[in-house]
């Protein structure tokens, strides 16, 4: 009789670890567990930790409530101002309600994808290009808003939809390089107008301070000789006064007027002679010495009374009756 009850009791003990190994269900922090009692649905979620159903009748289904990340497959479509695009997306999203994702839709992560893959297409269609390229943001409030709609129902909150490439083709990639390097050339040529336009008109309040000060002239004009000889080269500058180019053009004037006209050669009366060239007026008549040194005097005298107008004042003036070199005279 003991070794019936001791035999029962290990029975009974054994049954009882049986149905508490088929009974007992543990929940993970970021499940969730809805009960299917023969087929119907508990009213409660159980939450995570340790849990118990009636083996054989209850069935326990976890559901995931942590934020996912779904890639969406590129879509091809043609934007509204007709350009062919393959656009890639990713949306993540979580589950609020397990019980409706459970009941209201068969499998919520393929709902979710193929809605996303829907509204991305239908995104491109209602959109430009530029859009695409420029303005995500308001893309990507507008997909997200797409794809919530539906998924409200299913128990399922879409947190953020991104676009994340936009292919284009060969040809429209060339024409927008092309485009982009004629807007860069435009801006680079205002520019340099604009800096011409500037340089000029610092060059032209240039012109006339030193129209003012002849000797800024000059001074500028050294400037230049040192800016040329720090080059290092083979060229060689001669500064030349301006002031006496000035001076023998003025010189040459008078000494054209004064000249006398020249004596007409008178041709042999022989028949038989060939006639000769006109020379010129300088060479038909030659210059006597005395003319050449008055010539040389008048000169001298003129820049000398040139280069006291524009030299300032000393305190031993040029002596008026100087009459040139002896060199001059001969």
């Amino acid at each position: 009789m003991i070794e019936e009850l001791v035999t029962a009791g290990v029975a009974l003990a054994s049954v009882g670890t049986v149905y508490a190994m088929a009974a007992a269900r543990v929940v993970k922090q970021y499940e969730r567990g809805v009960v299917l009692r023969l087929g119907k649905l508990r009213s409660g979620v159980r939450g995570p930790g340790f849990t118990m159903i009636v083996p054989f009748v209850d069935r326990l289904q976890k559901v995931n409530m942590q934020i996912v990340t779904m890639p969406v497959p590129g879509q091809d479509g043609i934007t509204r101002d007709n350009v062919t695009v393959r656009v890639d997306a990713v949306i993540y999203f979580k589950v609020v309600s397990a019980a409706d994702a459970v009941i209201q839709v068969e499998d919520y992560r393929f709902a979710v994808s193929q809605m996303a893959q829907t509204s991305l297409r239908s995104i491109i269609g209602k959109s430009e290009l530029d859009d695409l390229l420029s303005n995500r943001e308001k893309l990507n409030q507008g997909l997200e808003l797409m794809i919530d709609s539906p998924a409200v129902e299913w128990g399922v909150s879409i947190d953020r939809v991104e676009i994340k490439d936009v292919s284009l083709p060969e040809t429209m990639k060339r024409s927008m390089a092309r485009q982009a390097e004629a807007d860069r050339e435009r801006r680079a040529r205002v520019i340099n107008a604009d800096a011409e336009l500037q340089a000029s008109k610092k060059l032209a309040e240039a012109a006339g301070v030193m129209s003012e000060q002849p000797a800024a002239l000059q001074l500028r004009l050294l400037q230049t000789v040192v800016a040329v000889a720090a080059e290092k080269n083979s060229t060689l500058v001669l500064p030349f006064p301006v002031e006496l180019l000035r001076f023998l053009e003025r010189a040459q004037q008078p000494a054209q007027q004064a000249a006398p006209p020249a004596p007409q050669v008178q041709q042999p009366s022989d028949q038989t002679a060939q006639p000769q060239p006109s020379l010129p007026e300088a060479q038909q008549r030659p210059i006597q010495p005395q003319e050449f040194s008055a010539q040389a005097q008048q000169l001298l005298a003129q820049w000398q009374q040139s280069m006291q107008e524009q030299l300032p004042p000393v305190e031993t003036p040029l002596d008026p009756d100087f009459g040139g070199s002896k060199s001059g005279q001969d």
